[in-house]
């Protein structure tokens, strides 16, 4: 039986709709205004929310993403989140998500698509990796 996932871009008035699925990933987000106070400071730089529904309309998932350029690759679009709520996983919205990001991706004329994933999540690397991408770096941070 093939499931098929409704996925929609969220825009400034409907971003709290994914407030429960992002604070799985941003656990440190306290409240759905303090998200949609920083989706609409990172949509000034070009952020975007995109949701997949489950049968009852309610935000099953989210990927938040941003087309940019940079000397390594180029123009290409970034993910910078993606989470699952926990009684939504295993029933393909994550991977409805990765497949709406790369038609996005395609549509905008982007080269690749590149995300960054903790080195705990190991259920999302297998996904990742099942839909294509490769790990060609290490990411390294510093706090100053």
């Amino acid at each position: 039986m093939t499931t098929t996932h409704t996925v929609a871009e969220l825009d400034d008035e409907n971003t709290a709709l994914a407030f429960e699925a992002m604070r799985e990933l941003r656990p440190h987000l306290s409240s759905a205004d303090e998200f949609v106070a920083a989706m609409r400071t990172q949509r000034e730089e070009g952020y975007r929310l995109v949701a997949s529904f489950d049968a009852d309309g309610k935000v099953a998932a989210v990927a938040g993403f941003r087309p940019m350029t940079n000397l390594y690759v180029g123009y290409h679009l970034y993910i910078d989140d993606l989470s699952t709520l926990p009684s939504a996983r295993r029933q393909g919205h994550g991977g409805a998500l990765l497949r709406w990001v790369d038609e996005e991706a395609r549509r905008l004329g982007c080269g690749q698509v590149h995300l960054d994933s903790g080195t705990h999540r190991h259920d999302a690397h297998r996904r990742y990796l099942s839909h294509g991408y490769v790990i060609p770096a290490f990411h390294f941070s510093k706090p100053v």
